[in-house]
């Protein structure tokens, strides 16, 4: 999986449009090899973006769990303490 592709099931508030964007231009780049399709390309990477997007939205929405909804900002605050660890300072 792409390391840009953050998990959006399960917070407070719930994942927001531009997020789940962001995940299907990340998916599509990471699959077609490219950050910037070709004009040739153009049409038809976008609306695969906008497909993927709408597919996410729908699984987010009908998604099921028991678990307590995650806060964003104590997620945050765990990928940072993990990159400080792999990274360094």
């Amino acid at each position: 999986m792409c390391r840009n592709i953050r998990p959006l099931n399960n917070f407070e508030p719930p994942a927001t449009k531009d997020e789940v964007t962001a995940a299907a231009l990340q998916y599509v780049r990471k699959v077609a090899g490219t950050t910037k399709p070709s004009q040739a390309n153009e049409a038809v990477f976008y609306e695969a973006v906008r497909e993927i997007a709408h597919l996410t939205q729908h699984l987010l929405e009908d998604l099921v769990t028991t678990a307590p909804p995650k806060d964003r900002e104590v997620e945050a605050a765990k990928a940072k303490a993990r990159a400080q660890l792999r990274y360094g300072t």
